[in-house]
């Protein structure tokens, strides 16, 4: 039954319409995996000898399970906002005659192949080999290396659990957050010295083999838990199942003075503010706008103009980033529906642009006060918003021509990377790195002002061209109407 799971994932894979495109950010994460398991195999191989030389009256050995606590709380941080259960499309399986059981302990089971649970191995491991060959005990050192695997896989499986609890919450990273953070505040103040406890638990087991049980028992627990939140979830009519809300409605009618990309604007601040994904879009405002906060008030940045213009594109831009980059696939759920209307496509586009502009001024607006920080910074910033209109705007529009992942909206939202393509992480270059380039090289080779011109000119002249520069991301956008529909159709 596992070779038939894993002929379905396959056939799956190799079928998508995204197959190129997920084959090329698959090497490209290939690559950083290579990257990250040197990494972690010098630190295996080095971390004896740098810690005997740094501390050559201790042994490395008592104070790297001293570390361990660190390493675990990180570990679980990591894991929570990066590391997702591996699934399957279970659906079509549930009218088969095959035991829900199978389906749960085989996505079990392949999370425990993950690839956060083979790299912590390329350290442990060759840390283990150097502890034999400077005399430790074998029996104790691979005791150390079994409960290592262990506790990496309690990690795993926990982590899953944690998620499970928090995904309803708006703020689903709260709770691991608090948690972690609770937990090191404690060790931190000595109030519950957690890493002295670990540290001695570490080493009892390594003295006696027999406490693995206790650790086996712990992950064990924690498989079934698992194995228990899942089954619950795996029925059929389980996503037919909804919730009682309490109507909300909003007077929207202020839009109407945009003219004829008004319905499309209600129909954007609707999607917003009814659901989980792209709400998440408006309460990321207030972490953008205090960003200039971790740098302004110190003194070193205070000195580097160069910031200014990067930081300004990111605080008057947050919005239109975060909800620019999945255009048009916040509509993916119904787009074949909104294709099939009588309406212009350029209109569509337009209040898309629209909404991102008012953003854009909303968010300037806003970031006034940091005129207390210095003129420079206000006049920084009001540049980076005019360059986000005139260039970054359709710079985003053009990069979601090339979206063909369905969203769901009602997914959470924080630390989601569903729907996310290689148009996501390329974006990032155009949108944040040309104007750093541009304002950094003529703010340090000629003067602040000239690099503030610069982002100021490009912006005016992409809104005196709006309407031609519409004119060819529409004609992107038709040419690409179909594939689109037959994307959003398939689940990702």
């Amino acid at each position: 039954m596992i070779t038939k799971f894993l002929s379905l994932e396959w056939k799956s894979f190799i079928r998508s319409s995204n197959f190129g495109k997920g084959l090329a950010i698959k090497i490209l994460m290939g690559f950083f995996a290579v990257y990250f398991l040197l990494v972690f195999l010098s630190l295996g191989v080095f971390i004896y000898p740098t810690l005997k030389k740094a501390f050559p009256d201790n042994d490395p050995f008592v104070m790297v399970n001293t570390l361990l606590f660190f390493w675990f709380l990180g570990d679980l941080m990591l894991r929570f906002f990066l590391q997702k259960l591996p699934v399957m499309s279970v659906k079509p399986l549930l009218t088969l005659p095959i035991k829900r059981s199978r389906v749960v302990n085989y996505v079990l089971g392949k999370s425990a192949l993950s690839f956060f649970n083979f790299l912590p191995l390329f350290a442990i491991v060759p840390f283990s080999v150097v502890l034999i060959t400077k005399d430790y005990e074998v029996t104790k050192v691979t005791t150390w290396l079994v409960a290592m695997v262990i506790l990496t896989l309690i990690s795993n499986f926990l982590n899953f659990i944690i998620e499970s609890f928090s995904a309803e919450t708006e703020f689903s990273f709260l709770p691991i957050i608090l948690f972690a953070g609770t937990l090191f505040g404690l060790n931190h103040f000595n109030i519950v010295n957690f890493s002295q406890l670990l540290s001695s638990a570490m080493l009892a087991v390594t003295n006696n083999p027999l406490y693995l049980l206790v650790l086996l028992v712990i992950l064990i627990g924690l498989y079934l838990f698992n194995h228990k939140i899942l089954i619950k979830k795996l029925y059929l009519d389980n996503s037919l199942k909804t919730k009682i809300k309490e109507v909300s409605t909003s007077d929207l009618g202020w839009t109407k003075r945009f003219g004829e990309v008004a319905p499309f604007m209600q129909l954007d601040l609707k999607l917003i503010w009814r659901n989980k994904r792209p709400r998440s879009a408006v309460f990321i405002l207030v972490i953008g706008l205090l960003y200039g906060l971790f740098f302004y008030p110190q003194p070193m940045y205070r000195d580097m103009p160069i910031m200014y213009g990067f930081i300004g594109v990111f605080v008057t831009g947050i919005f239109l980033i975060n909800f620019g980059q999945f255009i048009p696939a916040w509509d993916s759920g119904y787009y074949k529906m909104l294709m099939s209307q009588n309406i212009k496509y350029e209109q569509y586009l337009k209040s898309k642009y629209t909404l991102m502009m008012l953003s854009v001024i909303i968010m300037f607006v806003l970031s006034i006060p940091y005129v207390y920080f210095g003129w420079k910074i206000l006049v920084a910033h009001f540049a980076a918003a005019i360059y986000n209109i005139g260039v970054n705007t359709y710079v985003i529009m053009l990069g979601g021509s090339f979206n063909r992942k369905k969203i769901d909206l009602n997914q959470r939202a924080a630390f989601n990377y569903q729907g996310t393509g290689a148009v996501q992480w390329l974006i990032g270059i155009p949108l944040l790195l040309v104007p750093l380039a541009i304002f950094g090289a003529l703010t340090y080779y000629v003067n602040f002002y000239s690099g503030v011109s610069a982002l100021i000119l490009l912006g005016i002249i992409g809104i005196v061209f709006h309407q031609k520069l519409m004119q060819l991301i529409t004609k992107k956008y038709l040419n690409s109407k179909y594939e689109m529909i037959k994307a959003f159709n398939q689940d990702n």
